[in-house]
């Protein structure tokens, strides 16, 4: 098996292998076009994210700077998916995110890995575990996803909350490293922050 081709197959390889890094270069001349678009050039934005990435669907929005290994290469966004500024993928593998889904600023989220062993990460091999986020998930600010990891549907991931094991669909979720602290319920219906209530003759 190649170095090219265990990129996908959670082996350990050699990344600069297999002209590996000729073609990642490639796509990062993208991402640095993308982040030096000015504030203005909306539309310049969302043809380069199509470009980019390896789907993207309708109303998806990436605040600059934007940093990926792969250029969003194999990042794959469902529709109305939101990030706020700092967002980092790295996207060594495939990243799959649902519809509807925010990302606070300073987000990593994060499909590579090295070896414990000191010999071999000394000579800088490294591993692949894709990563997969559910659908209307807000992943707050500064918040750590590590390789292999799956968010469910509906949850919430606190603040500065480090991902190491998977998380399930609909519950709020918090800490280093990142545990469930409740489920999501009536509570949340009634109130969007502490004790503060939501006006919904408002909304």
């Amino acid at each position: 098996m190649t170095n090219r081709e265990k990129l996908h197959s959670g082996k350990i390889y050699y990344p600069s292998g297999d002209d590996i890094m000729t073609e990642q270069l490639g796509y990062i001349d993208k991402l640095y076009d993308f982040n030096n678009t000015r504030p203005t050039e909306m539309k310049r934005r969302e043809e380069l994210l199509k470009e980019m990435f390896a789907e993207i669907g309708e109303n998806c929005y990436i605040e600059p700077p934007f940093h990926a290994n792969w250029g969003g290469h194999h990042v794959h966004f469902g529709n109305s998916v939101y990030a706020n500024f700092n967002l980092t993928m790295v996207d060594d593998t495939h990243i799959y995110v649902g519809d509807c889904t925010m990302f606070g600023p300073n987000v990593t989220i994060a499909t590579a890995g090295h070896p414990i062993d000191p010999e071999l990460r000394g000579k800088a091999y490294q591993y692949n575990l894709p990563v997969h986020i559910g659908r209307n998930c807000w992943l707050g600010a500064g918040v750590i996803v590590l390789p292999g990891v799956s968010i469910g549907d509906n949850t919430v991931i606190g603040a500065g909350s480090v991902v190491t094991k998977d998380i399930p669909s609909n519950v709020v979720a918090v800490g280093n490293p990142c545990k469930v602290l409740r489920q999501i319920g009536e509570h949340d219906k009634k109130y969007y922050y502490r004790n503060l209530e939501i006006d919904y003759n408002d909304l």
